[in-house]
């Protein structure tokens, strides 16, 4: 398993992370129906805002939906920040993972790694992960 990605949305997931810091950052990435491409970063607030966790608002949560339904597309990523753990799913990452097609995408900022960054993909399907490649695109 690969996901293909914008360079442009990795730097974008990034930025956001570093300005929503200490507070997770969040997010997605829409596609195509059935394309399994993202083209399409959505920021999304986070309403919790916690270093440790993260939560769509639920206004902006029900608008994304109803965007996805009218635009025949699909939500291809679902990114959130770890700000001071690596870029791997928590147990509650795990337990909240509802989209089985999605790619599920981990950044971390934590303070020891800087100026390096992590930014790593993941399956999660009834509680199991699994990790997957990250091809870095220019364009599709």
């Amino acid at each position: 398993m690969v996901l293909q990605v914008l360079k442009a949305h990795v730097e974008a997931i990034f930025a956001q992370a570093s300005r929503e810091y200490p507070d997770e950052a969040c997010g997605v990435i829409l596609g195509p129906a059935g394309l399994d491409r993202g083209e399409v970063l959505t920021p999304m607030v986070n309403s919790a805002h916690s270093p440790t966790f993260y939560e769509f608002e639920s206004k902006e949560l029900l608008a994304l939906y109803r965007s996805v339904d009218d635009h025949d597309q699909e939500i291809v990523v679902i990114y959130h920040s770890h700000t001071e753990t690596s870029a791997y799913p928590s147990r509650t990452d795990i337990a909240y993972a509802s989209e089985p097609g999605a790619h599920y995408v981990l950044v971390s900022n934590r303070a020891e790694i800087a100026p390096k960054t992590e930014f790593r993909s993941f399956r999660i399907v009834d509680g199991v992960v699994t990790e997957e490649n990250v091809e870095i695109l220019d364009s599709f």
